[in-house]
């Protein structure tokens, strides 16, 4: 299967110093990567790239089969992302917020579709409510909604799990078990072992900006099998 994304040598320097170390990746389409590592060890500045929120100092990146350049437009539109910034406006409803990105993304048949993805994340009773009156909870399900409205082959997580309630937790479960089920590529950084090894198919450590370790969820055992390898990799930080 051709890999959906593909990433060659990505190194990132912000003034003198350097975040990521030639970092190598692929993934097939419909595979589920989660990423660990250490604070500070460049896991967001990863998705940032692979997410092309930002670009790489140096190294190529391609993207379902286009390498990205002057195409990186387009090619956020395959993308969806969830991370600790919500990206939402607070003076507009959901229902606002929504049209803003549909029309951005240009998504077919919009208003049903934030009908659906509203419905989808428990906020239908909230359409015309305006967001800075969201609970943190209700937020981060808007912020799901957005990130699936439309339709996104693949959509990268930073720390999603990160203070939601628990109908958020049991909501965005339901979006990701929904995703593998379409055969959605999803990309997730968390610091919760047995979250990220339970949805996984892939892991990839990181630490030090570099490639500590790549593999399919299958190679590394259980979770305490897992804690030691991760241990080994990063010498006992988290």
């Amino acid at each position: 299967m051709i890999a959906i994304i593909e990433a060659k040598q990505l190194t990132k320097r912000v003034g003198a110093k350097q975040i990521l170390h030639g970092i190598d990746l692929s993934l097939e389409s419909g595979r589920f990567l989660t990423i660990f590592g250490p604070n500070g060890a460049g896991k967001t500045t990863l998705i940032k790239i692979l997410s092309l929120l930002t670009a790489p100092s140096s190294g190529s990146l391609v993207i379902a089969g286009q390498e990205v350049g002057d195409n990186a437009a387009d090619l956020r539109k395959q993308i969806g992302v969830i991370s600790h910034h919500s990206y939402l406006y607070g003076n507009l409803t959901a229902r606002e917020n929504l049209l803003f990105y549909g029309r951005m993304y240009e998504v077919p048949n919009l208003e049903q579709r934030i009908e659906e993805v509203l419905t989808e994340v428990g906020l239908e009773m909230f359409f015309n409510d305006p967001v800075r009156i969201f609970s943190r909870g209700m937020l981060q399900r808007l912020s799901i909604a957005r990130a699936i409205l439309h339709n996104p082959r693949i959509l990268f997580l930073d720390e999603p799990y990160t203070g939601l309630d628990l109908q958020a937790i049991e909501i965005l479960n339901s979006v990701l078990a929904g995703l593998k089920d379409q055969q959605r590529t999803v990309v997730m950084i968390t610091h919760t072992f047995d979250v990220g090894l339970a949805l996984s198919d892939e892991v990839l450590i990181i630490n030090k900006g570099r490639v500590a370790f790549h593999g399919a969820r299958s190679e590394v055992g259980s979770l305490a099998e897992f804690q030691d390898l991760y241990r080994e990799k990063v010498g006992g930080k988290q």
